[in-house]
C-alpha cells in the first residue's frame, strides 16, 4: 500500500534560481536547473551533507557533519505577494530570499507536511524536509535595493517564508513545468497530548 497520497493541485514553477557557493545569500535567475542527488552544482548549499548550523543547535554542536536535507529553498508566489503586501512592497524579488523554486498554486504553503513529494515532469523529486523560518539576512539585501523596507522582512514573512527541501530524484525543472503533490498518508500526531514517562517534561 502506498504511503504517500497524491493531492489534486494545479502547481506550476514561476520561478528558478541558484545562488553561488561563496558569496551572499542573493539568487541569480535562471529558466531551468538541473539537479543532482546532492542538489545543484555550485550551489552554495549544494552537498549530501553540511555541518549543523545554528538552527539545529539543540540537536548537534555547531559544525557537526550532518546529512543535508536543505539543499533548496522553496516558496510560493502567494505567499511572497502577501510577505509584499505586509511590507508596503508592490512585489518581492525572490532572488533576495535564496529562493531554489518558486511554485504557484499550493495553498498554505509553507505548512505542507515534512516529507512531501514534490515531483516534476521528467520525475525529479524533491522532498519536503520543513519550514524554512525567516532570518535576518534577506531583509539585509532589501534593504541595499530598498531603503526602510528590509527590518519590516522578518515579521511579514513568519508563517510564509517556504520550505527547505533535498532531491529524491535527480532531474531537470524548468519554467511553466507543472508539479505533483503527494503528502503523507497518516493521521496528525497527537504525542504532545499524551501523559507518560516518556512524554514528561524535564
Amino acid at each position: 500500500m502506498p504511503v504517500l497520497r497524491e493531492i489534486e493541485v494545479s502547481a506550476e514553477v514561476v520561478w528558478l534560481g541558484c545562488v553561488p557557493a561563496g558569496g551572499s545569500i542573493v539568487a541569480q535567475a535562471r529558466s531551468e536547473i538541473d539537479l543532482g542527488f546532492p542538489g545543484l552544482s555550485g550551489e552554495r548549499h549544494e552537498g549530501l551533507n553540511r555541518p549543523a548550523c545554528i538552527r539545529m543547535r539543540n540537536v548537534y554542536p555547531e559544525g557537526t557533519e550532518i546529512r543535508n536535507v536543505r539543499q533548496l529553498t522553496i516558496l510560493s508566489e502567494e505567499e511572497l505577494n502577501l510577505i509584499a503586501q505586509d511590507m508596503g512592497l508592490d512585489q518581492l524579488d525572490p532572488q533576495y530570499l535564496g529562493a531554489s523554486v518558486v511554485l504557484r498554486g499550493i495553498a498554505d504553503f509553507t505548512y505542507v507536511p515534512p516529507s512531501s513529494r514534490i515531483q516534476g515532469p521528467d520525475g525529479v523529486t524533491l522532498t519536503v524536509d520543513m519550514e524554512n523560518r525567516p532570518c535576518i539576512f534577506p531583509g539585509r539585501e532589501i534593504e541595499k535595493d530598498h531603503t526602510g523596507y528590509g527590518p519590516k522582512f522578518k515579521t511579514a514573512a513568519t508563517n510564509r517564508r517556504g520550505i527547505t527541501a533535498w532531491v529524491e530524484r535527480p532531474g531537470k525543472l524548468s519554467i511553466g513545468d507543472k508539479l505533483r503533490l503527494f503528502v503523507p498518508d497518516q493521521r496528525a500526531w497527537k504525542g504532545e497530548a499524551l501523559d507518560g514517562p516518556l512524554f514528561q517534561q524535564s
